[in-house]
């Protein structure tokens, strides 16, 4: 099972930014469609952005597009989300998440289609 480890963030005044990082352990991460998902206090977890395997598709929840933008690195087993013009709004715990096995070639907005997790990383903005 791919191991995932999310970094990258922190605390930061509303307007600015922050890039989250989350390493794979596997190199077969190049064939998982990846994504990002974020929990805030007392909310459900929620689809943030989604990337397929080659980086060609991309997917934003509607809130974070023109803020947000999800990339990956294969040759070094990451994926990205960089995020500017940060609202109080977007804290929460961000967790990437891969989709092992047979896959397609997009990516996927629902939770229950991604098989593994990565332990999380906190995103505070102050407003």
């Amino acid at each position: 099972q791919v191991q995932l480890v999310e970094s990258g963030g922190g605390l930061v005044q509303a307007g600015g930014s922050l890039r989250l990082s989350c390493a794979a352990s596997e190199r077969t991460f190049s064939n998982y469609p990846m994504a990002w998902f974020r929990q805030g206090p007392g909310k459900e977890r929620e689809f943030v952005a989604g990337i397929n395997w080659s980086g060609g598709s991309r997917g934003y929840e509607e809130s974070v597009k023109g803020r947000f933008t999800i990339s990956r690195a294969n040759a070094k087993n990451t994926v990205y989300l960089q995020m500017i013009s940060l609202k109080s709004e977007d804290t929460a715990v961000y967790y990437c998440a891969a989709k092992t096995g047979i896959v397609g070639s997009g990516w996927y907005r629902s939770q229950s289609e991604y098989d593994a997790w990565g332990q999380g990383t906190q995103v505070t903005v102050s407003s």
